[in-house]
């Protein structure tokens, strides 16, 4: 294959792992039917855990950083561009689903998932943030909106200039799928999430 063909080939297998929507799945699998008609209406693993199950919720997160992680790795073959191609097609897979009539996640876990492979130092520094947050305040939105801006600051200082573009551009593709989020936020209105249940 020519490069150009193993770039939009890598590009075409990250999109269509990334829109594998593994909470909808796992959720009518454990019964508890359309997760996007509870809570946020996300498919996300927060909105999961809205569900009552910790277990599924940290699957589901599990998994969406999985098919992130497998996009890049499969990108790997055919050289770096390809997998930075996969990279942000994944996280795009995951936000705008064609199996969902393009109506996905936020992208945090995948997000995570490909950076992971991409430049893991700056995984391990975002998911410590978001762990921070999280605990400190209780916002998912915030908590991710803090790890990608964290994620990109690093990334454009310790790796190189291929990796660090396409971190800051996944950065700002989910801090504008966080837009309804973030003005929540502001209006005081986002809703904490709770480790009780489950």
């Amino acid at each position: 294959m020519t490069p150009t063909i193993q770039h939009l080939a890598a590009a075409v297998i990250g999109y269509l792992l990334g829109s594998i929507p593994w909470g909808l799945v796992l959720s009518r699998l454990a019964g508890h039917g359309d997760i996007r008609r509870i809570g946020s209406g996300n498919i996300g693993a927060t909105n999961v855990l809205r569900s009552g199950s910790k277990g599924l919720a940290a699957l589901t997160l599990l998994l969406d950083m999985a098919k992130g992680m497998l996009a890049v790795l499969i990108g790997q073959r055919w050289g770096e561009a390809a997998a930075l191609a996969a990279a942000v097609a994944a996280v795009i897979g995951h936000m705008f689903p064609l199996w969902l009539r393009f109506r996905g996640g936020k992208g945090v876990a995948t997000a995570l998932g490909v950076v992971t492979v991409l430049v893991w130092p700056v995984a391990l520094a975002a998911a410590l943030v978001w762990l921070a947050v999280v605990f400190l305040c209780r916002y998912s939105s915030l908590a991710a909106l803090a790890a990608v801006v964290t994620a990109a600051a690093i990334a454009a200082g310790v790796a190189d200039a291929g990796p660090a573009v396409v971190v800051a551009a996944i950065a700002v593709l989910v801090v504008l799928r966080h837009h309804a989020n973030i003005r929540r936020l502001i209006a005081g209105r986002e809703s904490q999430i709770s480790f009780k249940r489950g």
